[in-house]
């Protein structure tokens, strides 16, 4: 056997037995862990979905990332834009903004130097391309950072989009218990915080703003700009009708819940039928040339070969 092959395969018996273990000793038991939940007697109670606590101090790199984007010259409104950016993908520290321009920094000069040394190694004559790729890797340096906080942030979105229906019917279920909103919220942000942590966290804020002395009206609007996820924002928008004019809040609570029931299903079925459509190509470019090579080839094959074998006269 060659030695490189016995290495390679020495090195990936050694992978495999060591994730199997990892998977075994510490992932499995982890795994049912969580789904029991927290202890039920802590010596520091403390509910899920709690932003109360005291923050974890920054690290050397969040503090060195910090001090560079401190020196970034930006504008208020951008400023604010991005913060409100960051705050949707869930990145609410002070720090967040000068961090993130760090990261950018940092990302621009590392692929701008990547790109010095693939120009190093190009033709010299070609002095166009040598700055063009100097450019697009100085421009993929600083636009990569804000294209995964976007994809961040839909991620994010639609995790809260599809926390809203277990959190509409324990809504309703509290509003119609005889419990208020905001004891309503409270108890959710509480039951929920193990299934759904990104909305019980979001919830707590809101029960935070108005112990706080905020109008509720004003935290839910706080609640449907931090997020701006457009369901939530009609749900908030139905929350604060309900506060100013007196209406029923467990039958509006319980009528936009099969409103979101029914949309989601429709969606589903509009999913379902473009996946015909999105088949198209795949069937047409992938699997169509392996089955016709499978079923035509080997009489293709025996095709030419006979008549190769053939003496054809001149």
């Amino acid at each position: 056997m060659h030695p490189l092959l016995l290495a390679i395969s020495a090195s990936l018996m050694t992978l495999l037995l060591m994730g199997w273990l990892s998977y075994r000793l510490f992932y499995k038991p982890n795994k049912y862990l969580r789904q029991l939940g927290n202890p039920v007697i802590l010596d520091n109670p403390r509910a899920p979905g709690d932003v109360s606590a005291e923050a974890p101090r920054p690290n050397t790199v969040v503090t060195f990332l910090q001090t560079i984007g401190t020196k970034m010259p930006t504008s208020d409104q951008e400023s604010a834009t991005l913060r409100a950016t960051l705050i949707r993908g869930g990145f609410r520290s002070e720090s967040a903004v000068p961090v993130f321009y760090g990261v950018r920094v940092i990302s621009t000069v590392a692929l701008l130097i990547l790109s010095f040394m693939i120009v190093a190694r190009m033709n010299a004559n070609n002095q166009m391309m040598r700055l063009a790729l100097l450019v697009c890797g100085a421009m993929a340096g600083w636009i990569l950072p804000k294209f995964f906080l976007d994809k961040k942030v839909k991620k994010r979105q639609e995790v809260l989009r599809l926390s809203l229906p277990d959190m509409l019917d324990m809504l309703v279920v509290s509003v119609e218990a005889g419990l208020g909103l905001d004891q309503a919220m409270q108890h959710v942000a509480r039951e929920l915080g193990l299934a759904h942590p990104e909305l019980c966290e979001e919830l707590s804020l809101v029960t935070l703003e108005m112990r706080a002395g905020k109008r509720r009206a004003d935290a839910l609007r706080n609640f449907a700009e931090r997020t701006g996820e457009p369901e939530i924002r009609k749900l908030m928008a139905i929350l604060i009708q309900n506060d100013r004019f007196g209406t029923s809040m467990g039958e509006s609570l319980r009528n936009h819940s099969d409103f979101m029931r029914t949309r989601r299903r429709q969606e589903a079925e509009e999913r379902a039928g473009k996946v015909g459509v999105k088949l198209v190509f795949p069937i047409f470019f992938c699997i169509l040339p392996s089955m016709l090579l499978v079923a035509v080839g080997p009489a293709l094959l025996q095709i030419v070969h006979g008549f190769s074998s053939m003496n054809v006269p001149h």
